[in-house]
């Protein structure tokens, strides 16, 4: 994904993208230690370049997008004999109807307004055994508005949701390392800078259209201002999943079985 076409949508990589990419990145490596010989499913795998990194543990990797763009995009960048990718809408399959011993499903379910049939086509696609493994920001650590989220949950929240869909649920955390919280240290400085220039909210009567544009080029500036001269890059290594200080995680990391 080239950069400057970042819409605050999906997870950003390249160059500017390093916190995004390595965040992103520590999830599926957290997933591929589930994933060793056997037929995992991304759903709503995007551009591709987490999904990508499961083939070399995985017997078979199928990623799947309800967006034409983005598959078309993945069949383009990524070329495994074990990878494939299709496009599919999981709250209407149709003839789509394979199961998989590993789903995984990153940073979607903030996206949805109504989480339930699309939960319920994650538990469908999940074979005797299966486990998805879902990740979604964690709201107590939100520091800024992102205009493509509908809901953004707590763990309790979040647990309540997918206990009413699964027969077992247990949720880590996401978390960062001294390097990764001073950067949400200054990223938070940053968004603080800029809602001083809008006290009265006019932001939220703006057309959704021109939030949005608003919003990616701003992330970008943020994400600049956050990023300390000269300080090392932040890579995957500086994150891990644990299931200490949940509240406190970045992101919530759920482990659901059918």
């Amino acid at each position: 994904m080239d950069p400057k076409k970042f819409t605050g949508e999906r997870p950003g990589w390249g160059e500017g993208f390093e916190y995004d990419y390595g965040r992103h990145i520590a999830a599926y490596r957290f997933a591929a230690t589930m994933a060793a010989g056997r037929r995992v499913l991304d759903a709503g795998c995007g551009e591709g370049f987490g999904t990508q990194t499961l083939c070399d543990a995985a017997a078979q990797v199928t990623g799947v997008d309800y967006s034409d763009a983005a598959v078309l995009e993945c069949r383009r960048l990524w070329k495994k004999p074990n990878l494939n990718f299709q496009r599919v809408d999981l709250t209407h399959p149709e003839g789509f109807s394979e199961t998989f011993e590993v789903v995984i499903n990153f940073q979607v379910l903030e996206h949805i307004r109504d989480p339930k049939p699309f939960l319920a086509g994650l538990r469908e696609r999940l074979g005797e055994g299966g486990v998805l493994v879902l990740t979604t920001p964690n709201r107590l650590r939100t520091i800024s508005e992102n205009p493509y989220h509908v809901r953004e949950y707590t763990v309790a929240e979040l647990r309540e949701l997918l206990d009413g869909v699964f027969g077992s649920v247990e949720i880590r955390g996401m978390h960062g390392n001294a390097r990764v919280e001073a950067f949400e240290a200054g990223r938070a400085r940053a968004v603080r800078n800029i809602l001083r220039l809008d006290p009265l909210g006019i932001r939220n009567l703006l057309p959704a259209a021109l939030v949005q544009f608003a919003f990616a080029r701003l992330a970008k500036l943020v994400r600049r201002s956050a990023q300390p001269s000269g300080a090392e890059l932040i890579v995957p290594d500086d994150f891990h999943v644990g299931s200490e200080n949940v509240d406190r995680a970045l992101d919530l990391v759920a482990l659901c079985r059918r």
